[in-house]
């Protein structure tokens, strides 16, 4: 089955764009567009498995947006789509809970792609925004005592497959790369963002980095 998406954004020219683009792919249909005021609505009609959403709106911004969305009983996966790369407009956006972050001149190529991760329970943020976020949100230098400190308590399975996410893996690629199941990877995402506190994987992400994992400072044993 095609990979249903719903594209979120005030402006009827990006939106149309943006559908063109995505909907090429043969595994991604595109199954509305529409306006921030008209969003909830067609989420709920349509039931997408990914929304690209649109981070300034006139009517309605993004973020509320956003945030009515993740409090649906199936919530889809959100990236958020924008022109800028500023530090509020990400830290906003990954505490409310998008699990992307796009900017609107990303490559063609490159905006398939991420709805493939988004759909397979990944996280994805463009590389501007990567920068930003592992060199301001994130930090550069030692690993954060605090985060270190927060994934004590995993067991070394758990360390691995946050270790993988925190490199914007996907649940399938993690599985790929553990040899493991993808149900059995999903359990342990559950039981990582429950020890962590963290709401999604994008902060779960974070707190890798903070923690060195991703980099490859960490234990990885199996």
């Amino acid at each position: 089955m095609p990979i249903p998406v719903v594209i979120v954004d005030d402006e009827v020219l990006v939106r149309s764009g943006l559908g063109l683009i995505v909907g090429s792919a043969p595994d991604i249909e595109v199954v509305a567009t529409c306006s921030g005021a008209a969003a909830e609505e067609s989420v709920r009609i349509h039931r997408p498995r990914v929304v690209l959403l649109d981070i300034r709106m006139p009517d309605v911004d993004g973020i509320t947006v956003l945030r009515r969305l993740r409090a649906l009983p199936e919530p889809p996966a959100v990236s958020m789509l924008t022109t800028f790369d500023t530090d509020e407009y990400i830290g906003t956006a990954l505490r409310a809970g998008a699990a992307g972050f796009l900017l609107k001149d990303t490559a063609p190529d490159q905006l398939v792609h991420a709805v493939r991760v988004l759909a397979g329970g990944g996280n994805i943020l463009s590389p501007a925004v990567t920068a930003t976020v592992i060199g301001g949100y994130v930090g550069g230098g030692e690993p954060d005592a605090e985060a270190a400190a927060r994934v004590r308590c995993m067991t070394s399975r758990e360390l691995d497959v946050l270790a993988l996410l925190g490199e914007g893996l996907s649940n399938a690629e993690i599985a790929d790369r553990l040899f493991l199941g993808t149900g059995t990877v999903k359990d342990h995402i559950s039981a990582i963002l429950g020890k962590l506190g963290a709401t999604n994987r994008v902060q779960a992400a974070v707190i890798a980095h903070r923690a060195g994992l991703a980099r490859g400072q960490g234990s990885a044993s199996s």
